[in-house]
């Protein structure tokens, strides 16, 4: 085997590959995203999991890519890992189709025999034919996505004729026939398939090159076996690299997929040698041809599948003892679990138990707030994360919280208790909307430490009274919802008018700071970013409050009421106003401190409580 053939062998796995990923990139855009939906609503057990698995598996041609789409929808809490690990067992099965179809490699034709007119080389041609046509001159974008599926099989065909092509003058070379009787050893066999899928990442590829191989002649079943086994475990890795920085459920689905592939392995191979050492089968030297390494290939996953869909709960247990759940995420679990479905027929108690679910919500909220503020201060890569995680959890609180009280609705209820669904529905929106614009300040805070800005000693200062004030608006209304606490909650609205007027003041001097030259346009625009974000938070802030406000019919009567005038011109909203207008001051910062006391704004000027 000379360098040519060595540079043809690696031209046409390089084809090999884009033509599968071509193939099942344009099989993704024309299902859209009906694969994704797909996988999510029909994975009930694991029957259907693993037929799911398969299915969608052998149509985009790749189980890495189903598993990677697994693992993210486990990591963003829309499935369980029970799920998950049956459409795993499903895509090891499936991948083994490819297989299958580069058989059509083997059909050949020399003269002119009807077979001839189905070789590999007629059908890639037509394929190709038909797929450039549609690439090149359909209007629609499902016909160009078809082109391209058309054209990635074309490519991916082409590809392993080269491949057979490159290989074909080893049949008759004595050093490469040695090197092959290596592999009888099934330990080296295994990690030659592991290394080489591993660095390839495709179990499809790996298996292509190996039906190559067997198109010399000179490969038998007791080398091509191991090197299966090891195919299947190094199509894991990928799997395994999509985990990192998942969440503790990404990281248990990611990695059952190796646990599978490696008792697969253990059971298939210690089966086989077992079975072998006793009745010595005489098929082991037998010579491989590519539809025998197809069927080997796809038996073997087979009875892995068989063998292990009956203990998916004990794969389930076996992870998670691998990767048990951090403190945030067992208190997130324990969350989950308050959302009983069979606590529907009774509100009261459904409506309850989201209260306590929406209550851990708040703090979650309120934690994200002051680690967004105190990464702005001092910069901490940890503080930022913090905030990320807890915006990623808040995601997820609103989903199942949004969809349980939905449930809720649907069942009868009294005027109260429809009162306090409507009520928990615009607040956990609030609370979530509240950690977005953490998130935001944390992204913020981000660019502020890569590109080394700095505000100046002005900017600084109106940036920490502003950054007080949010802090104590988010622990008021934070509060005001939990405890159920009216007095706190008739602090929000005050509050949030000085924050306005604060944001507004922010905004005038940091325009006139830039006209002098003090503050660059860059850093103004960051300075701007972080003005709104907090303003933001205030408003989400006040509607909390009034949501709180709402529900107290002896306090004020209507929503609207206390966005008036004629609430903004009471007696205790102004000396609210005046007292944080006074605090939060940027000039006579210094002179003021802690909280205020609701007992002493009620007092006039005369010393009467009013």
């Amino acid at each position: 085997m000379d360098f040519s053939n060595i540079i043809s062998l690696l031209g046409g796995v390089a084809l090999f590959l884009f033509g599968m990923s071509l193939m099942g990139d344009s099989l993704k855009k024309v299902a859209g995203s009906k694969m994704e939906m797909v996988l999510y609503k029909l994975s009930g057990n694991t029957l259907k999991g693993v037929l799911l698995g398969t299915g969608v598996t052998a149509v985009i041609q790749s189980s890495s890519a189903t598993s990677v789409m697994v693992v993210g929808f486990v990591n963003s809490g829309m499935m369980k890992v029970k799920q998950g690990i049956g459409i795993v067992l499903g895509a090891i099965l499936g991948t083994s189709v490819t297989g299958w179809i580069l058989c059509l490699n083997s059909i050949g034709g020399s003269g002119a025999s009807v077979a001839s007119y189905f070789s590999t080389e007629i059908l890639t041609g037509v394929v190709a034919l038909i797929g450039i046509i549609l690439w090149m001159f359909a209007k629609k974008n499902t016909l160009k996505n078809v082109g391209g599926i058309m054209l990635g099989f074309a490519v991916l065909m082409f590809g392993m004729s080269t491949m057979s092509g490159a290989i074909a003058p080893l049949r008759e070379d004595p050093n490469f026939i040695n090197f092959l009787t290596s592999f009888t050893n099934p330990v080296l066999g295994v990690l030659i398939g592991l290394v080489v899928t591993a660095v390839i990442q495709s179990a499809s590829a790996s298996v292509g090159i190996l039906q190559a191989l067997a198109v010399t002649g000179a490969l038998q079943f007791d080398m091509a076996f191991p090197i299966l086994l090891g195919i299947g475990i190094g199509a894991s890795v990928p799997v395994v690299l999509s985990a990192l920085g998942a969440s503790t459920n990404g990281k248990r689905t990611a990695f059952v997929y190796l646990i599978i592939d490696i008792l697969g392995a253990i059971i298939c191979g210690g089966l086989f040698y077992g079975l072998n050492a006793i009745f010595h089968f005489s098929f082991i030297n037998m010579t491989m041809t590519m539809v025998l390494i197809a069927l080997t290939n796809s038996l073997y996953r087979l009875v892995t599948v068989l063998v292990l869909s009956p203990a998916v709960g004990l794969l389930e247990k076996l992870v998670c003892k691998m990767f048990p759940d951090k403190k945030e995420e067992a208190e997130e679990r324990a969350d989950m679990d308050r959302m009983e479905p069979r606590l529907l027929d009774h509100p009261a108690m459904a409506l309850n138990q989201t209260r306590m679910v929406i209550n851990n919500m708040a703090g979650k909220a309120l934690v994200s707030v002051t680690s967004a503020i105190d990464a702005r201060r001092e910069y901490s890569k940890a503080s930022v994360k913090t905030v990320n995680d807890i915006e990623d959890v808040l995601d997820r609180y609103e989903d199942k919280l949004g969809a349980y009280l939905a449930k809720i609705t649907q069942r009868s209820l009294t005027a109260k208790q429809s009162e306090e669904a409507g009520e928990y529905l615009r607040v956990l929106s609030d609370f979530e909307r509240i950690s977005d614009h953490a998130k935001n300040i944390g992204e913020a805070v981000d660019e502020i430490n890569e590109k080394k800005l700095h505000f100046s000693a002005a900017a600084e200062k109106e940036l920490k009274v502003l950054e007080d004030a949010v802090s104590e608006i988010s622990d008021l209304a934070t509060n005001a919802f939990v405890y159920h606490d009216v007095q706190r909650a008739l602090m929000v609205e005050p509050l949030e008018e000085v924050i306005d007027d604060l944001c507004d003041e922010l905004k005038s001097n940091h325009i006139d700071r830039v006209s002098r030259q003090e503050c660059t346009l860059e850093n103004g625009f960051v300075f701007n970013d972080l003005i709104v974000d907090y303003e933001r938070i205030a408003d989400h802030c006040s509607n909390v409050a009034l949501d709180v406000l709402e529900t107290e019919e002896d306090t004020l009567h209507a929503h609207e009421f206390h966005k008036t005038l004629e609430y903004r011109q009471d007696e205790r909203y102004r000396n609210l106003f005046k007292e944080y207008k006074e605090k939060y001051a940027i000039e006579a910062r210094s002179d003021v401190s802690g909280q205020l006391n609701w007992q002493d704004i009620q007092k006039d000027s005369t010393g009467e409580t009013v």
